[in-house]
């Protein structure tokens, strides 16, 4: 299994053990980071897969490419959910949303 397989499983059993509380909080937290985005595409899609991911259980296919400071400016977002989220299950989806980051491709 490669480190990608293995994160997107990782984030698929997190989504799958989200509460309905938890639930609802991620969808704040992605309307926060869609209209945070400034009108910058990908990061709108990503929140857009994000969401989609969360409500029906399942994984996109194939992440959009994301430029460095994209990956970036997510990776600090959702570290700073995940470390500050009162709900473990939250902070959990955010800890896995991070791995997935690690294997995003980037482009310039």
């Amino acid at each position: 299994m490669t480190p990608a397989d293995h994160h997107s499983e990782y984030l698929a059993n997190t989504i799958a053990e989200l509460t309905p509380e938890g639930r609802a909080r991620v969808d704040d937290l992605l309307d926060q980071l869609a209209g945070a985005a400034g009108g910058r595409e990908r990061l709108i899609r990503f929140a857009g897969a994000r969401r989609t991911e969360a409500d029906t259980a399942q994984i996109q296919s194939k992440p959009d490419e994301l430029a460095p400071q994209e990956v970036e400016a997510l990776t600090a977002g959702f570290m700073t959910i995940r470390d500050g989220e009162p709900l473990d299950d939250v902070a959990a989806w955010a800890n896995a949303v991070l791995q997935l980051l690690r294997d995003e491709p980037a482009v310039d």
